[in-house]
């Protein structure tokens, strides 16, 4: 147990390290438009949650008949 939390730990400061070089995502939250990439990946998101619903209603329709 002890190894497997060593090794996500491990992981997780070596994930942390690597996020922080990203110019790009600095530069784009000086600028104020990274919410706009978090806006336009939230409406696709939606996007396909609504479309999984919908196709599940039509297909439990379709099961009843």
């Amino acid at each position: 147990m002890l190894k497997i939390v060593t090794t996500f730990t491990l992981i997780w400061f070596w994930l942390q390290e690597r996020s922080s070089a990203v110019e790009m995502a600095d530069k784009l939250r000086e600028n104020g438009k990274i919410f706009v990439v978090v806006a336009i990946i939230a409406v696709i998101l939606i996007g396909l949650l609504v479309y999984l619903i919908s196709l599940d209603r039509k297909i439990s329709t379709l099961e009843k008949k």
